[in-house]
């Protein structure tokens, strides 16, 4: 049996969307590519249960739509996996219909967040096969295509099906299987080059990712109310710390990664951390390459990021959101903007490089409010403590709590699913939607103030530190393409 995880074009989108490994959809005007973990994953698993696999991530190989669907003609999977998003979902629904042309024996399978919070939608309104809801769909593709090989004798519950014309389903998805029986991905057979370099997320290159957790363990009242992801994983589950070591040290040796970036949601901390960065330290590894993962604010103290600093720790992204304490508590993110200010300068005493993702357009926030976030990032800026910083609009993808709250309050625009691509606000807000996109690109101005210059300046020991900064104001620069204020 031939399996393809694809990744297809998107004919009428100029630019790069981010679909695979993101949690929050954008398109790009200057591209970015994250390597896909947990579709890595399923390759990796197929292909030692001795299926074929094809790697199809077509966006990153810069494919045009009609070279790739000569591809897939030529091909003739059986089963091709696809990974969707709110925003381009009924997209996905018109490529289904060219796949089933071209190569009508193709069994499609859709997986993500919108399906697993719609899974009947699609069903009704595309010609899928199957739709795996979830986060597991690693171990659920496998488990799919050993029923359909007479390899197992039942599916696991989260798959979709049709059956004699109707539409039917093994009941909720259980995430309950386990990491640790996870292998080390196939690097080769998933084309890792392909994500090495084009990443604003790396100083160093080549540089991979690793996801040694399922997917953030702010649980709370179920996470923060915006997450896309509380939906795939509403349980938290991590690999043990020897094996992400283990797999580190692998990717030093065999493929001569000099940065590595954990995409868990919020990587694990406690015992489970200190255990990580002793055995970084111990090994020696903290020497040979630089560590980056996803952090909360409130989850560590001062000695704690001294501890990172040793083991090798560069860049610890956060989700800053905003400076309203309003918002924070109504978002759900279980900190204080006090703590955060705090955190902040503890991350870069110890020598970390502490990265903020913020988001405009929240619909209880004044313009007051949002002005209060840009005067935050700022004064990090200027002080030194942040280095780097992305902005997107608040979007309540379907499955959220933010998505119901926003249905009942009567905040959404749209319920058309195109108009959810970040290109503008799909909630009421009260400022104007062009002053919510103007602050979006007035906060990407600050990596221009005088200010923020001369801190980065001050920053530079290497040539390899000036290519950094130079692909970052690259990346920059394309930002603030992508929230161009469109005239009437």
């Amino acid at each position: 049996m031939k399996i393809s995880i694809s990744n297809p074009p998107i004919p009428d989108i100029k630019g790069t969307p981010t679909i695979l490994q993101n949690r929050q959809y954008q398109v790009f005007s200057e591209p970015t590519y994250i390597y896909p973990m947990v579709p890595a994953y399923a390759a990796t698993l197929l292909k030692k249960e001795g299926y074929k696999v094809i790697w199809d991530d077509a966006i990153a190989e810069e494919k045009n739509y009609a070279q790739w669907l000569m591809e897939v003609e030529k091909n003739s999977p059986d089963i091709m996996m696809i990974e969707t998003k709110t925003p381009v979902i009924k997209r996905h629904w018109k490529i289904i219909d060219d796949i089933k042309k071209v190569s009508p024996r193709t069994k499609v399978v859709l997986v993500g967040d919108h399906v697993t919070a719609l899974p009947k939608e699609s069903m009704e309104k595309s010609k899928v096969n199957y739709i795996l809801t979830g986060g597991d769909y690693d171990f659920l593709l496998l488990n799919l295509v050993k029923y359909l090989s007479g390899k197992a004798e039942s599916l696991e519950p989260g798959i979709w099906y049709r059956e004699n014309g109707e539409i039917k389903s093994t009941g909720n998805f259980a995430p309950n299987h386990d990491l640790n029986s996870l292998p080390f991905i196939d690097r080769e057979l998933t084309k890792w080059y392909l994500y090495a370099y084009k990443n604003g997320n790396f100083k160093r290159t080549p540089s991979t990712y690793t996801m040694v957790g399922r997917d953030c363990w702010w649980r709370k009242e179920g996470g923060c109310t915006f997450c896309a992801w509380s939906v795939l994983y509403p349980t938290f589950r991590a690999r043990r710390p020897e094996l992400l070591v283990d797999e580190i040290e692998e990717l030093v040796e065999k493929y001569k990664v000099r940065e590595v970036f954990d995409d868990t949601g919020t990587f694990p901390v406690g015992k489970w951390l200190a255990k990580f960065a002793n055995l970084m330290i111990e090994r020696k590894l903290n020497e040979k390459i630089y560590f980056s993962c996803n952090m909360r604010f409130g989850a560590l103290n001062e000695e704690d990021y001294q501890l990172l600093k040793r083991a090798g720790f560069r860049m610890l992204l956060y989700g800053l959101e905003s400076a309203s304490q309003k918002t924070l508590d109504m978002i759900n993110k279980g900190v204080t903007a006090e703590r955060i200010t705090k955190e902040i300068q503890w991350a870069s005493k110890a020598g970390l490089e502490p990265h903020i993702t913020i988001m405009v357009g929240y619909p209880w926030e004044t313009r007051e409010d949002a002005w209060s976030t840009f005067e935050l990032a700022k004064y990090f800026f200027e002080k030194g403590w942040a280095k780097t910083l992305q902005v997107t609009i608040v979007i309540p993808y379907p499955g959220t709590k933010l998505f119901e709250q926003a249905k009942k309050e009567g905040w959404l625009r749209t319920m058309d699913w195109d108009d959810y691509d970040m290109k503008m606000p799909v909630m009421k807000t009260p400022l104007p939607e062009e002053d919510v996109e103007l602050m979006a690109r007035k906060i990407y101005q600050l990596f221009f103030t005088p200010g923020y210059i001369a801190n980065r300046i001050l920053t530079i020991r290497s040539l390899e530190d000036i290519r950094f900064i130079s692909r970052g104001l690259k990346k920059v620069l394309g930002h603030l393409k992508d929230f161009s204020v469109k005239k009437p």
